[in-house]
């Protein structure tokens, strides 16, 4: 079996970058105002942009 150098897998990595490892699941509960249930809102949005999904109203 043939070993890959660190090196070579650095430069895979880079090569996949737009790849769905960028991309996570999350889950925000929302209140209902009028009745006072919860509901989930469920997206996949990319890792980057976890923080402005969670800081939205």
């Amino acid at each position: 079996m043939a070993k890959v150098s660190k090196n070579a897998r650095v430069a895979q990595r880079a090569a996949n970058a737009g790849s769905g490892r960028d991309f996570v699941k999350v889950i925000k509960s929302v209140k209902d105002p009028e009745t006072g249930k919860y509901t989930y809102k469920e997206l996949m949005i990319h890792k980057d942009k976890v923080k402005e999904f969670f800081a939205k109203k």
